[in-house]
């Protein structure tokens, strides 16, 4: 009989645990950061519903800004998520991380799914959807970092972009499930109840669906051991006993994190977001495009994406990380501009021909404009300059400004009709929506007679053109995102590099992607052109496009081990 503590022929040692096969690796963590992807996406598809849902009591455009800025919310806490959980995964392991993170991710989404709305309890309501956001940022701050560096550490330093794609084409099956779901969910629903029943309740089905997504996530992680290059570390007594300061506070390793967040994931925030997030905004909003093409349009994107997430990490095996991400933000900030013209031409000629044909010009007082940022949607915008732009902006029409005598009311002018807006400045919230609905009803039937349609007409749309311009949204942001977690990992040393990676990563999707519909939609309002929201993604894209050419160095090849 074997002694206490020992082991017979052929028995592995009790505290080696066999290594899951890199493919197990692989699909457990993908598949729980699909599911993480798919709670956060739900939200972000939804943005419309939600704003009338949860903000009945604000005007269209603040309620739609706060949706936006809510669906941002929960990027906002990403950064934070990244530093609770990036220590905890330096410090104690990586499993238990990110394992912990797809439980709260879960729970907090199937909540929102239960949430009163704002016609029931009123205030109460926004609220406790603004907590779960900050729940769902939060957990997904610690996911990404968990997952990439997982499969990383397991991966072959050859082969390391190619296996590190597949994590990144969670983010696509994540998008391109919740679009399925939503879109059958709406389907079915309007079906057997009506028109109107998914915006009443339907769109609860998708959020309390993640339930059973999330049992299977823990399942197949439950599977997982501690990733190998961890645990030489810690059996050999050099895992990080301070994270933070190693990270941050020395400065071989917070130039490192500087330079991610400058070279790598300014770029991707920007450009991911606007391919896939803020294209669906000014789908909706500018061009009136119905949300079943929309969602048409996205879920093939996004099925498409996900080959090219693979086919560029493996690219970045062969001839390097920096050439293929530098191709793909050069790609996105050559075309935002342009692809976004075309896409206006493509989805609603009428509104393009229009635009041409009779200009639209707002002459207004500059002291009576604001420029109606207000992530928390409770300022009411209600001088007339302010009323004037939005119900613009929420025709989807550009318009130029033209400064008028102080004191003066704004004037709406479509061709040679012109129509003068009104202040509701102090007056009772019935006055306020009365005088905005008036004055929304003479401009609608100035553009309307000057041939702005007021919705995309589906005989109208190419929709080859559309997914030809989509398509090269999908090649730019692929291209970049493919062989950033490879990138990442590469970047920085074993000890801090759960914490160092997620900082910046998640600042970059988290601070300037996750803004991007919120913060190009309100530009939008204030400076009038359909298409000035795009520089807020131009710059950030700029930035990497300068830093990672002159400044970041080629990771291909590395050891972990270093």
């Amino acid at each position: 009989m074997a002694q206490a503590g020992s082991t017979t022929p052929g028995e592995k040692p009790a505290e080696k645990q066999e290594q899951p096969s890199l493919r197990t690796v692989v699909g457990a963590s993908a598949a729980g950061t699909t599911f993480e992807w798919y709670d956060f996406f739900v939200f972000g598809s939804l943005t419309t519903v939600i704003s009338k849902v949860f903000f009945t009591g604000l005007p269209e455009t603040a309620g739609y800004i706060a949706a936006l800025a809510l669906f941002g919310a929960g990027f906002f806490f990403r950064p934070v998520g990244a530093l609770v959980f990036g220590r905890i995964g330096d410090k104690v392991g990586r499993k238990g991380a990110f394992l912990f993170t797809v439980v709260l991710m879960g729970v907090a989404t199937v909540a929102i799914g239960l949430l009163p709305t704002y016609s029931q309890v009123g205030l109460i309501s926004p609220a406790l959807l603004v907590l779960m956001r900050i729940l769902q940022g939060f957990a997904l701050g610690g996911e990404y970092g968990g997952a990439a560096i997982y499969v990383a550490e397991h991966a072959p330093d050859n082969a390391r972009g190619r296996a590190t794609s597949w994590v990144q084409t969670s983010a696509a099956f994540g998008l391109f499930a919740a679009l399925f779901v939503i879109l059958l969910t709406r389907v079915t629903v309007g079906h057997f109840f009506g028109p109107d029943a998914f915006d009443a309740w339907g769109w609860r089905i998708p959020f309390l669906f993640s339930a059973g997504l999330l049992l299977v996530s823990i399942f197949m992680r439950m599977k997982l051991t501690e990733s190998p290059t961890f645990a030489k570390l810690k059996e050999e007594g050099g895992a990080s006993k301070a994270p933070y300061a190693e990270a941050f506070g020395q400065w071989k390793n917070l130039k490192l994190v500087i330079l991610a967040l400058c070279a790598v994931m300014s770029a991707q925030g920007a450009v991911w977001y606007t391919a896939f997030f803020y294209s669906q905004t000014f789908l909706d909003k500018f061009l009136k495009v119905a949300p079943e093409t929309i969602n048409i349009v996205l879920m093939i994107a996004t099925a498409i994406s996900a080959v090219f997430y693979v086919l560029f990490g493996a690219l970045s095996d062969r001839v390097g990380r920096k050439p293929v991400m530098l191709f793909g933000m050069t790609l996105m900030l050559v075309a935002y501009f342009p692809g976004f013209h075309l896409m206006t031409q493509f989805a609603n000629p009428a509104l393009a021909e229009a635009q041409a044909r009779t200009p639209v010009v707002v002459s207004s007082d500059p002291a009576d404009c604001s420029l109606q940022f207000d992530p928390v949607g409770k300022k009411v915008f209600v001088s007339s300059c302010d009323i004037a732009r939005s119900i613009l902006a929420n025709a989807g029409v550009s318009y130029d400004n033209q400064p008028a005598a102080p004191g003066t009311a704004a004037v709406v002018k479509v061709g040679d009709v012109a129509i003068a807006s009104r202040s509701a400045a102090g007056l009772p919230a019935a006055e306020v929506k009365a005088i905005r609905a008036g004055v929304e009803a003479e401009v609608k039937a100035a553009l309307s007679a000057a041939g702005y349609p007021a919705k995309a007409d589906p005989a109208r749309i190419n929709m080859v053109g559309v997914m030809g311009v989509m398509m090269v949204f999908v090649i730019a942001a692929t291209a970049l995102f493919g062989p950033i977690a490879a990138c990442l990992v590469e970047l920085f040393p074993t000890r801090v590099r759960y914490t160092a990676m997620s900082l910046p990563y998640h600042i970059g999707t988290g601070w300037i992607g996750g803004f991007v519909p919120f913060f190009a939609y309100a530009i939008v309002i204030g400076v009038g052109n359909i298409y000035s929201g795009l520089w807020y993604p131009f710059v950030f894209t700029l930035l990497s496009v300068v830093t990672c050419l002159f400044f970041l160095p080629e990771t291909r090849g590395r050891s972990l081990d270093h």
